[in-house]
C-alpha cells in the first residue's frame, strides 16, 4: 500500500512513513493561499478566539467544510490537534476572526506540506506517555483541558485534545483527569498489544510536568486536600501498585503534551514540534 484516503505511504530502511502532503496541499490551493506567507506556528499565542466579538462569518458551510478537512489532517499531524480543537468549537455561528486564525493553519500547512509521523523499523517495543493540563482554560464553563500523546517504540501513535467532562474545583484535579485519561488509554494500550503477543521491555512510564500530583498519586494516604479527587488517585494508584506504569517527572519545557493544550510562541512549539517524532523528508537539506 502506498496511497490510502489521502494518506502518503513511503517506506524505507528507517521505517514507515505517513503523510498526507497531497491532501494538505490541496486545502491550501482550495483557500486561495499557495502564494500566502508561511507562519512558525498554527496558532497565535494568547488568542481571544472564545471571546471574539466581532461580524458573523457571511459563510458558515465554507468554514464547517474547511475545519472539517482540518480534522481530517490531524490523523499525521499531531500538531495541529490544539488549534483545531480550539476552532471546531465554533462551527455553529463563525465569526470572521475564526475564519482568519483558520487561514492561519493554513499558512502554517503551507510552509511545512510534508510533515508527518515515523513508524520506526528499528523499534525497542518500549511504551512512553506524556500527559498535562490547561486548568479552567475554556473561559466560558471554565472546563480545563486535556492533552496526551503516546509512543510505542519512540514513534508516536497515539494524540489527543480534548475538554475535560466536569469543571475541577483546583490545579491538582485537573491534573490528575488528565493523568487518569493518559493511564486509561495506556491500559487499552497494554491491553491490545498483549492480545497481538507483543510485550515492551520495560514498564510503561508516564511523564508529567507536575510534581505535586506524582507526590499524590505515590501517597496512600488521603486527606481533605485530596478528597475531591480520590477516585482518580486510587485508579492511577492502582496501576503503579500492580507495576502497571511508573510514573517520571519531565519539566514543562520539555513537556511534549505541552503542546495539545495551549498556544505557545514559535520557538517552543517548534522545539515540542521536534519531540513529537514528526519528520519532513521533503525538506532540503
Amino acid at each position: 500500500m502506498k496511497y490510502f484516503l489521502g494518506i502518503e505511504i513511503p517506506r524505507g530502511p528507517k521505517g514507515l512513513f505517513l503523510c498526507q502532503r497531497k491532501y494538505a496541499l490541496e486545502i491550501v490551493e482550495e483557500c486561495g493561499l499557495l502564494g500566502g506567507k508561511p507562519v512558525a506556528s498554527p496558532i497565535e499565542e494568547n488568542h481571544k478566539l472564545a471571546l471574539a466579538s466581532g461580524d458573523f462569518f457571511n459563510d458558515p458551510t465554507q468554514y464547517r467544510r474547511l475545519i472539517g478537512r482540518l480534522i481530517y489532517l490531524t490523523i499525521t499531524r499531531p500538531e495541529l490537534s490544539y488549534a483545531v480543537h480550539v476552532l471546531s468549537q465554533f462551527m455553529q455561528t463563525p465569526c470572521i476572526e475564526h475564519f482568519q486564525a483558520a487561514r492561519r493553519v493554513l499558512r502554517y500547512i503551507k510552509g511545512s506540506p510534508g510533515f508527518g509521523i515515523l513508524l520506526h523499523a528499528d523499534s525497542n517495543l518500549n511504551v512512553y506517555a506524556y500527559c498535562d493540563s490547561d486548568w479552567g482554560a475554556c473561559p466560558f464553563t471554565r472546563r480545563s483541558l486535556t492533552g496526551s500523546f503516546v509512543t510505542f517504540g519512540g514513534s508516536p501513535v497515539s494524540w489527543k485534545t480534548k475538554k475535560q467532562a466536569t469543571v475541577s474545583r483546583s490545579f491538582a484535579e485537573a491534573e490528575y483527569h488528565s493523568m487518569a485519561v493518559a493511564t486509561s488509554e495506556l491500559v487499552w494500550l497494554k491491553s491490545l498489544l498483549t492480545s497481538l503477543g507483543v510485550f515492551p521491555i520495560q514498564v510503561m512510564k508516564l511523564f508529567f510536568d507536575s510534581q505535586a500530583a506524582i507526590h499524590i498519586a505515590k501517597n496512600p494516604v488521603f486527606h481533605e486536600r485530596t478528597k475531591h479527587i480520590e477516585i482518580n488517585c486510587h485508579f492511577v494508584r492502582e496501576r503503579l501498585v500492580n507495576r502497571d506504569l511508573v510514573l517520571s517527572y519531565l519539566p514543562s519545557r520539555q513537556q511534549p503534551a505541552d503542546i495539545f493544550t495551549k498556544a505557545l510562541e514559535s520557538q517552543q512549539f517548534l522545539h515540542l514540534r521536534a519531540k513529537l517524532g514528526m519528520v519532513d523528508p521533503h525538506a532540503p537539506t
